[in-house]
């Protein structure tokens, strides 16, 4: 089949591109080998967005069949990251390698002494990507991820609130500061204040179209300070539930405060009609945490990197 290859170049593209996730997902069994829409909506609104982490017209590649069809993706994410979205039924050595090749000359980042470098990502032990990793001189890192899900048609833990704890979902605008520098003490608990940037990218977050403030939910300590949050990405097309991201602050750990809010965002899911919820880990106390949770089938995602 002949694919045409070309830069993202409007809207009507990202809407396209939702769909082609939505498509694909279903096709691979409602396994994450490739993102999921919100995943995509996540990353503009916070990465690009948000952090200002590159543009969708220069971190996103479209393959098109001869009748405009979508059949594969390239996209960054982090700086340096290249995430592959194929379509199973057109996927081919050729179509990988080619992908591949584009994101060694258009997604890497600067280490430095005038190089570079990029992180391919690749399902651990999808032989044919490996393959071509390795031949292109890509070395497998430690960086690891497990894409984890769980059927909702599985019972659901109590999930207790700690004594003097309330679980609800955020507030308004007014409470977008104190949600913004809680993530910033849950994801960056030993970095001086100084280098917080403010709460304007969770405006942004706000934007994703399937953003929704009551499955957007903290934990309320006794003195009213929030101590823990869970954001959930429910797709009604796919009828499947993500919990992204998941944090408590580290002045409130050890109280089960993150399995309670995980567990009533569960019971909400449910009540929405999800069959399945998914969520990323990536050590080993949040692999204990979501395991607890049911979340206990996985894909395993590696980074494989290469200087250019």
């Amino acid at each position: 089949m002949t694919l045409t290859m070309r830069k993202y170049e409007s809207e009507e593209d990202y809407r396209r591109i939702r769909e082609f996730l939505r498509r694909v997902f279903l096709v691979n069994g409602w396994k994450e080998y490739s993102w999921q829409a919100y995943r995509f909506d996540y990353w503009r609104r916070l990465g690009i967005e948000g952090l200002g982490h590159g543009s969708l017209e220069t971190h996103v590649f479209l393959w098109e069949t001869s009748d405009g069809e979508i059949g594969a993706v390239l996209n960054g994410e982090a700086p340096g990251n290249a995430w592959l979205q194929i379509d199973p039924a057109i996927r081919t050595p050729e179509l990988e390698a080619e992908m591949i090749s584009v994101a060694e000359q258009h997604l890497t980042v600067p280490t430095g002494d005038n190089r570079s470098k990029v992180r391919v990502w690749a399902i651990e032990d999808d032989r044919l990507r490996e393959d071509i990793l390795k031949q292109r001189g890509f070395v497998k890192s430690e960086a690891v991820g497990y894409e984890r899900r769980r059927d909702m048609n599985e019972p659901i833990a109590n999930g207790a609130v700690a004594e003097g704890y309330s679980i609800r979902s955020l507030g308004g605008a007014e409470e977008l500061p104190a949600r913004s520098w809680l993530s910033w003490r849950a994801f960056h608990p030993n970095a001086p204040d100084s280098e917080y940037q403010g709460w304007e990218w969770y405006r942004a977050l706000q934007k994703a179209p399937l953003y929704r403030r009551d499955l957007d939910l903290v934990a309320v300590a006794p003195d009213g300070d929030l101590a823990a949050f869970t954001t959930i990405w429910f797709d009604d097309v796919t009828r499947t539930g993500a919990f992204e991201p998941v944090g408590t602050s580290p002045e409130h750990q050890r109280r089960g405060l993150a399995s309670a809010v995980m567990c009533e965002g569960l019971r909400r899911l449910g009540r929405l009609g999800a069959t399945m919820a998914y969520v990323g880990s990536w050590n080993e106390a949040t692999h204990r945490l979501y395991g607890s949770l049911g979340f206990t089938d996985y894909v395993v995602n590696r980074g494989w990197v290469k200087e250019v």
